[in-house]
């Protein structure tokens, strides 16, 4: 498929759509990631997070998924009590799977730093195998903070 865009759902809790495997791709899931998180009128701090997770992903299937002629797909899903926010980037190399312990690259390197920007913004990420020739990567950003994770400044 050669489509620029193929928008495959949309709803207050899921939407997906395939993208050429290009930088513009890429670009592109950005982009549609603001506007859908914009119109499901999330917390501004969880868009900019959910923009930098979706960048880092769509660019990797684009770079590193990549094969001639199949597009990735891009999908955003708010769970059913609206507690997590789930971005997945499907792409066809499934022999191609990222490390789940990213190390930082050396200083001098113009590449390599991407899933660490995932690792550190996402409350969790991790890669689903399959069906055959496909992968998943994902990352859930929860969108209600524990309780426990709260300070609240008393007053003496």
């Amino acid at each position: 498929m050669n489509q620029e865009i193929t928008q495959l759902g949309l709803s207050e809790r899921h939407f997906g759509v395939l993208l050429s495997p290009t930088p513009r791709g890429a670009r592109l899931a950005r982009r549609l990631t603001t506007a859908h998180l914009l119109a499901w009128d999330l917390p501004s701090r969880t868009i900019e997070a959910a923009e930098q997770v979706t960048a880092e992903l769509a660019t990797n299937a684009a770079t590193h998924g990549r094969l001639s002629g199949r597009d990735f797909l891009l999908e955003l899903r708010r769970t059913d009590d609206g507690r997590v926010l789930r971005i997945e980037v499907t792409d066809t190399r499934g022999d191609r799977l990222p490390g789940l312990n990213p190390q930082l690259p050396p200083p001098d390197a113009e590449s390599g730093r991407g899933l660490l920007l995932v690792e550190v913004l996402a409350d969790r990420w991790g890669v689903t195998q399959g069906p055959v020739p496909r992968k998943t990567v994902w990352a859930e950003l929860d969108l209600v903070r524990p309780v426990s994770s709260l300070r609240v400044n008393m007053p003496n």
